[in-house]
């Protein structure tokens, strides 16, 4: 008896210091901080065709506000946390395009957590294939 409630105290303590840590990481990522560049870009092995769309799923998704649309020069301004921000899709060549996404002020003081869950949609989905109905 005495054992198991010592097995089920180490247990919680490391259950609790796991979610102070997970909870640290959550907090990193809405905490407004100073972004580098680098962080906002991102290339891809899609064409900029599939990107583009890649990049509006992505923005509703993650419940952005979509303000603006441009599917000629392939960028999206949306609105996230109060601030806007450009998606713009490159196109690299026919195989490979990049996004990137910058604040529309150019102050790169936000959350990087909009930046980071807007790729990670589309590095989860972007395997799909595209096809035509």
């Amino acid at each position: 008896m005495e054992r198991t409630i010592k097995n089920f105290t180490i247990i919680f303590i490391m259950l609790l210091f796991g979610l102070f840590a997970k909870a640290d990481d959550m907090v990193n990522l809405v905490t407004p901080q100073n972004i580098d560049f680098r962080i906002c870009t991102r290339n891809y092995i899609l064409p900029a065709e599939k990107l583009f769309y890649m990049a509006i799923a992505s923005a509703k998704e993650n419940r952005f506000n979509v303000d603006e649309i441009q599917s000629k020069t392939g960028y999206i301004l949306f609105t996230a946390a109060g601030k806007q921000y450009l998606a713009s899709v490159i196109k690299i060549d026919n195989e490979n395009s990049q996004l990137k996404i910058t604040p529309a002020n150019n102050n790169y003081f936000f959350a990087p957590g909009i930046v980071l869950n807007f790729f990670k949609y589309i590095d989860l989905n972007g395997a799909t294939p595209m096809v035509n109905l």
